[in-house]
């Protein structure tokens, strides 16, 4: 709770007491190498501006914020003339400091990915496109990477209304690693894309269920996929993708009795190619191998060969691949909806499997 006060325009002000007054914790680090001034500053536009304060409403005295964060008055007082300059706080004498501006009426928004390429730009183009006006949205990339993750959200913790992100880390990577860190963003700003967390809080999870998804998509498609005599998947395993798209590929070949290989090497399964083979390719290195491999050999794709591509883009669209494929652009616009909306969600994104003729 804050204490309240009303303003009224003229040339004085009228403030009501403010009692009793409990104040926001402001976020100050004595082992930050920022002046604690400059750290009183942004700790106080950041949460106006998050609308954690609201116009007019009292703020901690000289005297309090000194003592509660053992700091100088001189160092308090220097940070309120320079929030009063920035015409953050207004001070009223006899009363105190009170806050001045409004919030901004545009959210803030960190969108966190863990790489870039064709159809994670598709996510965020639909995310900007449905926030529209409504929000402004900084772009980052962890690679993968945990310690890079950290980095970008130890830098950036309350300055953002929303942090958006997509939880995918390399392999090996703790859960208990990955979960500090995202316990650190407040449960009502967290919203994760791709991927679901069960033991972790947040506002909302728009998701793909790996393991069932494909496993759905292909027994929507099971009269084709018995033309071939057999099926193999090619799974990078130095590419981080998520394990559960092996076990969702095995459990459907073993259930519908399909001979099945899953490997790593896409050339050293060429090597051994019996004609009545369909290829499911992750990466888009190992669609161009298969896409020259077929060429080369003059074999008649959909039906010597079968090629299944994941992640849909418009150049497999072109090429006409068959792929299989969560829909990145409702991902986006979902993500968007939900945070123009305030909705709490924990849903899975449509996939499905588009039928070009390539298998």
């Amino acid at each position: 709770m804050y204490s309240t006060s009303s303003y009224h325009s003229g040339s004085s002000y009228a403030i009501e007491p403010a009692s009793p007054a409990k104040y926001r914790p402001l976020q100050i680090d004595h082992n930050d190498k920022m002046p604690k001034y400059k750290q009183i500053v942004q700790a106080v536009i950041n949460d106006i501006e998050r609308g954690y304060y609201v116009k007019n409403e009292q703020l901690m005295s000289i005297t309090e914020l000194s003592i509660e964060y053992l700091l100088s008055r001189d160092t308090v007082e220097k940070a309120y003339r320079e929030l009063k300059a920035k015409g953050y706080i207004i001070s009223v004498q006899g009363k105190g400091y009170f806050v001045k501006s409004k919030r901004e009426q545009k959210l803030k928004v960190l969108l966190v990915l863990n790489k870039m390429c064709s159809y994670k730009k598709t996510i965020y183009y639909s995310f900007l496109e449905k926030l529209g006006k409504n929000a402004t949205v900084d772009l980052q990339i962890h690679n993968y990477e945990l310690d890079s993750f950290e980095e970008i959200i130890e830098r950036n913790l309350g300055k953002y209304n929303y942090y958006v992100v997509m939880p995918h880390f390399e392999k090996g990577c703790k859960p208990e690693d990955y979960l500090s860190i995202l316990e650190k963003i407040p449960e009502n700003e967290l919203i994760l894309l791709d991927r679901q967390i069960p033991d972790l809080d947040c506002r909302a999870t728009i998701f793909q269920d790996f393991e069932k998804d494909l496993f759905n998509a292909f027994e929507s498609h099971l009269e084709p996929l018995r033309n071939y005599d057999r099926l193999e998947l090619i799974f990078p395993e130095n590419a981080n993708y998520p394990e559960e798209i092996k076990l969702g590929f095995r459990t459907f070949c073993a259930y519908n009795d399909f001979e099945y290989c899953i490997s790593e090497d896409i050339n050293d399964r060429l090597l051994q190619f019996c004609p009545n083979t369909a290829y499911v390719v992750i990466e888009d290195n190992d669609l161009a191998e298969v896409i020259k491999f077929t060429k080369k050999h003059k074999l008649t794709q959909g039906k010597e060969i079968g090629l299944i591509s994941f992640n849909d883009s418009t150049l497999k669209e072109a090429l006409e691949i068959t792929v299989v494929s969560t829909d990145f652009e409702a991902m986006g616009s979902r993500a968007a909806e939900v945070l123009l909306n305030g909705k709490t969600i924990n849903e899975k994104n449509p996939f499905y499997l588009i039928d070009r003729g390539s298998v």
